[in-house]
């Protein structure tokens, strides 16, 4: 037998694909990890967006009945007794309801900045990872 036809051994291929393999699945395992801090980080960010939108939002809700109320009564108030009482209830009726314009822009313009409630960098970096991947499998 000559060892110029000769090839390596099965053993020694096995070996370095073994460790390929494991080395491969330690650094998808880390990836994964990362990914799903990211992904945890913004769904955060974005919730307390969110529930301050949303506090915004009930503020301007409950501003807004009281408003209603008000002029309801400004308005009894007016036929009632067509006296100074009703101005001044319309008076604060009118307060209240450019208080509740207030919150609800300030309240809308929290939401806006939220955005969508999907991890879009998370995604974004998720399909640039198996990109990648594919590119190098494709190698």
């Amino acid at each position: 037998m000559s060892a110029i036809g000769s090839r390596p051994s099965h053993g020694t291929d096995e070996s370095s694909v073994g460790e390929l393999v494991t080395r491969a699945s330690q650094q998808i395992s880390e990836l994964v990890r990362e990914e799903m801090k990211l992904a945890r980080a913004e769904m955060t960010q974005k919730g307390k967006r969110y529930g301050v939108g949303g506090g915004l939002f009930g503020g301007a809700g409950l501003l807004g009945v009281l408003a209603a109320q008000a002029l309801v009564a400004a308005a009894i108030a007016a036929l009632a007794l067509v006296l100074p009482v009703w101005a001044s209830a319309l008076i604060i009726g009118a307060a209240l309801a450019a208080v509740t314009a207030v919150l609800a822009v300030a309240g809308k313009k929290q939401v806006a900045r939220a955005g969508s409630p999907a991890p879009e960098k998370t995604i974004d970096s998720i399909k640039a990872d198996v990109a990648e991947i594919r590119e190098k499998a494709h190698r």
